[in-house]
């Protein structure tokens, strides 16, 4: 297995390659515009590190990509890279660059080599839904109208309907994820980075302001990460997209289960009312019938690992909290 990640050095890219590792596959590629490996630092060793490999490209420069497919002789695409919700907020016309052009270049590139690679696992999102009041069904089938109610939603969109065109024309198989909320070591951005950051915060001491609340899906990012590589090992056979579900909970259980990992989240913690406008309680039963044996980590001991690495990271002094500041 010979894997070419894009967005590799995002919280999730980081964690497939972890997850990668421990399964004994060492062929990783990441194909970025940028060396940044901060967040792989902090679940990788330096011998490990050294392993990963970097191609410098553009994910919307067809011919690079197509280069590096053929040069490295990739054998398995998984596609994370994107600009999240605050970014194509402020710049539509980037956003739909990087999370449009880019995911149909992916998708182009494969077919261009195939059929050394002939199928792509790439990232969707639940921000595809509406709010939830939309849907009268919970939990809420993977079958009811897509209604996204922001530029980063109707990309996904576009994306899931694109990854269905090239199966039927061009017989590229692909699955999409669709992640809510996702928590963990190296999740520092994005419009769901507040609980990550909160736990970071009670390690450090520090008061922190969650910017939503109301009720959400909470997924572990090692379990998404395990989900990404398990179906970079399957052979493919459609273009199916998938919800995740988690631990569906409020904001207030959320701070309630940090505080019996540490009790000065009572004090330190605080979140805004603000409902997301995305549906929270998804039906992930079709996943669920693909991987019978796959289990969410429980929220609490999700909560337990984030905590206990970025305690060690504090410890060793390196763990950066600019991302409380932004």
């Amino acid at each position: 297995m010979r894997v070419l990640i894009t967005g590799g050095y995002g919280c999730v890219g980081s964690w497939v390659i972890r997850r990668l590792f421990d399964r004994g596959v060492r062929a990783v590629w990441v194909y970025d515009i940028a060396y940044q490996p901060a967040r792989l630092q902090l679940l990788l060793s330096p011998e490990e590190l050294a392993q990963v490999q970097h191609v410098s490209g553009d994910v919307t420069d067809l011919d690079a990509l197509v280069g590096a497919l053929r040069e490295h002789r990739i054998t398995h695409v998984l596609h994370l890279a994107a600009l999240q919700v605050p970014f194509c907020q402020a710049d539509p016309l980037a956003g739909a660059r990087v999370n449009v052009v880019g995911t149909v270049t992916v998708f182009e590139a494969v077919r261009r080599v195939w059929p050394a690679i002939r199928q792509v696992v790439y990232a969707s999102s639940v921000a595809v839904y509406g709010p939830p009041e939309a849907y009268d069904q919970r939990p809420v089938p993977e079958t009811v109208p897509l209604l996204p109610t922001t530029l980063y939603g109707g990309y996904k969109v576009c994306n899931e309907l694109n990854a269905r065109v090239y199966w039927q024309d061009h017989g590229i198989a692909s699955v999409g994820l669709r992640p809510w909320a996702i928590y963990g070591v190296g999740r520092d951005q994005g419009l769901t980075s507040g609980p990550t950051k909160a736990i970071k915060a009670v390690v450090a001491g520090r008061r922190y302001r969650i910017g939503y609340g109301g009720w959400q899906a909470l997924q572990y990012a090692e379990d998404v990460a395990e989900l990404f590589v398990q179906f970079l090992h399957r052979r493919l056979e459609s273009a199916a997209v998938y919800n995740l579900r988690g631990s569906v909970v409020s904001m207030e259980e959320f701070v309630r289960a940090l505080a019996r990992v540490d009790r000065r989240a009572e004090e330190l913690i605080s979140y805004e009312p603000t409902q997301l406008a995305i549906a929270y309680d998804l039906d992930d039963r079709a996943l669920c019938t693909v991987l019978p044996e796959f289990s969410y980590t429980p929220l609490e001991e999700g909560i337990r690992r984030t905590y206990e690495r970025f305690r060690a990271l504090h410890e060793q002094g390196r763990l950066s909290l600019e991302d409380l500041e932004r």
